[in-house]
């Protein structure tokens, strides 16, 4: 028996020494160790169609922002709008107190009444005096005198009907009605306080919130392009909150005649319907100006691509699990994704986690998707 298992032992101890022979040997140049696969995360390159989008930062404009002042003096008698609510056009605001007004309307009414009669009585008095003068009965010089007269007359009345019409205008001002439609903003003048007319005193202001405006900036080297494509159809224009929700999705309407020579920049606007006033006056908004679509093109997840010193590369999981090195060109990366030019050419494995650790011929074992993320592009 002890025979036997110092058999046994020695035989151990001789594969074990193989082992380290067999182990030290590959390290020092002989047959390639066996080592364990990478773990890696990987995708499929796939083909697609992507919209070429420029991004940057917006700004919620009005299209109109309206300041109501009075145009005439006098004390605010009441409001007929709720501060903070939405105004129609032509929607009563305010009344400011039309005594004054009335009474100085109804005198001019009372002067032109007057002088009309006399300037009636005056033609009658023309009238006759040129008939006499035909007939000799009076002299030339007394009628001339009362033509004169009866343009003297005329000037009046003409003067009172100006009178009863600017009186007329400022009673209707002591009624103000919105200019236009959109928010009221807080009551800025309560009733009961004297507003005096050219002061520059804001009663209210009514911002409109539909339609509305988005101003951005994008680089002015992008700007042919721009052009070339908005001349084709008004270009879509998505904004997004901070958190990248979508907002609203509106049109570009507007490209600045000029530069913005300090950023490099060109200023361009855009019209959102606005319905449902989820974009709001001066409110910041991430926007994405869609250019055109590039169609049928390879994508893969940005983070498949790396960098080097010879360009970009990525590397693609053979039949084998092994993986190898291929150069890439990107044209473009956005929402998570990079477009391929050159490379690939659609439905090839590729890392996307894990490259670091990674060379030609290195084998890899791909692990579940991450939770949460996409496995393919």
């Amino acid at each position: 028996m002890r025979w036997r298992w110092l058999t046994m032992a020695g035989g151990a101890l001789a594969v074990a020494a193989l082992a380290v022979a067999l182990g030290l040997a590959r390290s020092h140049g002989g047959t390639p160790r066996i080592e364990a696969a990478v773990p890696v995360h990987a995708a499929v390159a796939r083909r697609q169609n992507v919209p070429a989008i420029v991004q940057a930062l917006g700004t919620v404009t009005p299209i109109e922002t309206v300041s109501v002042q009075p145009r005439v003096s006098g004390q605010v008698m009441q409001t007929f709008f709720r501060q903070g609510t939405e105004v129609a056009a032509g929607a009563p605001l305010f009344l400011i107190d039309p005594r004054p007004y009335q009474a100085a309307l109804d005198q001019t009414k009372g002067q032109l009444a007057h002088d009309q009669a006399v300037l009636a009585e005056a033609r009658t008095d023309l009238a006759r005096y040129q008939k006499l003068a035909r007939e000799n009965s009076i002299a030339q010089q007394q009628a001339q005198d009362q033509a004169y007269v009866v343009t003297q007359d005329q000037g009046s009345v003409e003067l009172d009907q100006a009178n009863v019409e600017t009186a007329a205008l400022n009673l209707a001002y002591c009624h103000i009605d919105a200019p236009a439609s959109g928010l009221a903003g807080p009551l800025l003048v309560d009733p009961g306080n004297y507003v005096q007319a050219g002061a520059g005193t804001t009663l209210v202001t009514i911002t409109q919130l539909h339609p509305i405006f988005v101003s951005f900036s994008v680089p002015q080297d992008i700007l042919t392009e721009v052009r070339a494509n908005q001349a084709k159809g008004a270009l879509e224009v998505d904004a997004d909150s901070e958190s990248g929700k979508l907002l609203a999705r509106g049109k570009l309407s507007l490209i600045s005649n000029a530069m913005n020579t300090t950023t490099g920049t060109v200023m361009l606007e855009a019209t959102f319907a606005n319905s449902a006033e989820r974009l709001w006056p001066d409110e910041a908004v991430d926007v994405r100006l869609t250019l055109y679509t590039r169609q049928n093109v390879v994508t893969v997840p940005a983070t498949t691509v790396m960098s080097g010193p010879n360009g970009f590369y990525v590397y693609v999981i053979d039949p084998d699990d092994q993986v190898r090195r291929v150069n890439v060109t990107v044209p473009a990366r956005q929402a998570g994704i990079a477009v391929i030019g050159t490379g690939l050419s659609g439905g090839e494995t590729v890392v996307t986690d894990g490259q670091y650790r990674l060379a030609n011929n290195v084998k890899v074992a791909v692990a579940p998707a991450k939770s949460g993320a996409g496995a393919s592009a």
